[in-house]
């Protein structure tokens, strides 16, 4: 008797709706659980065997998953790629080292060091949160004053928000690319268009969405961008430097795919599925 898939969710958002639609047209048997209703005896065997791991709290994602595993069942994606997929200074430094490019960053742990290193790097630059997601708390640093006072505020917050993580201004066409890996496969891309009212890309803050050829290149960096964080299933989000091609500077560890989908016509959340059943064999 075959085990169903465990999809374990905080949020349902489009991409949990697709998964039960398609895991009906497919006849593959799931079960929805709600992270926040969930309790585990750690210390005895996992009732769950092959998990999708589907939270968008960080530190939710991160103890279900660690729990989980060590109770035996087989999560994807694992705590590895939770961990470090989940950071992005861990992303970036992971890139690097696999000699992926990415955007020039640097990073400081008080106001003083930062506002000294923009004074020696110039503007303009972006400070982003290294945990978090759909460009909140991301902002453009144009000068000493904003980022004062941009930093300023952030010191009085958690302390995961006075890690300062300054990355370049990538000069780039106004969009950046969001490519879905499953595997060894790349299986759709969309680069997302920012508006002249909003430099963010984000779909949710007005950009629009079209369809972006694979090609060997992006084939190429998005699968060993995968490896370096040992994900299974990752969303990449890139972006065209004018100066370096194409750069990596996110990787999605339980990625938004619905964009990807509507605009590709390919049936991910099947994908998916298909992908987690083959791992759970």
């Amino acid at each position: 008797m075959s085990h169903p898939i465990t999809i374990l969710y905080d949020t349902v958002r489009p991409e949990e709706k697709a998964l039960t639609e398609a895991a009906d047209k497919l006849g593959i048997k799931i079960e929805m659980v709600d992270c926040k209703n969930l309790v585990l005896d750690v210390d005895k065997k996992s009732q769950y065997h092959t998990v999708l791991q589907r939270c968008v709290s960080y530190y939710r994602n991160l103890h279900a998953t660690a729990a989980l595993e060590g109770m035996g069942a087989n999560v994807i994606n694992n705590l590895y790629c939770g961990v470090y997929a989940g950071n992005k200074l861990f992303t970036h430094m992971l890139l690097k080292n696999a000699g992926i490019e990415t955007p020039y960053v640097s990073v400081a742990f008080s106001k003083d060091s930062a506002l000294d290193a923009l004074d020696k790097m110039g503007y303009p630059k972006v400070i982003k949160p290294t945990v978090g997601s759909w460009g909140r708390m991301v902002q453009r640093l144009n000068n000493r004053e904003s980022a004062e006072g941009i930093i300023e505020e952030r010191e009085k917050m958690y302390p995961i928000y006075q890690i300062h993580y300054m990355e370049e201004f990538v000069q780039r066409p106004p969009r950046d690319i969001r490519a879905i890996v499953i595997g060894d496969d790349v299986v759709g891309a969309i680069y997302r268009n920012s508006t002249t009212e909003n430099w963010k890309t984000n779909t949710h803050l007005g950009g629009t969405a079209e369809i972006c050829k694979i090609t060997p290149e992006l084939e190429e960096i998005c699968i060993k961008a995968r490896k370096c964080v040992q994900g299974q299933i990752v969303g990449i989000d890139l972006m065209e430097s004018k100066e370096r091609g194409l750069v990596v500077h996110e990787i999605n560890n339980t990625t938004e795919y619905r964009n990807v989908a509507r605009v590709t016509g390919v049936n991910i959340a099947g994908k998916i599925l298909e992908y987690a059943v083959k791992s759970g064999k």
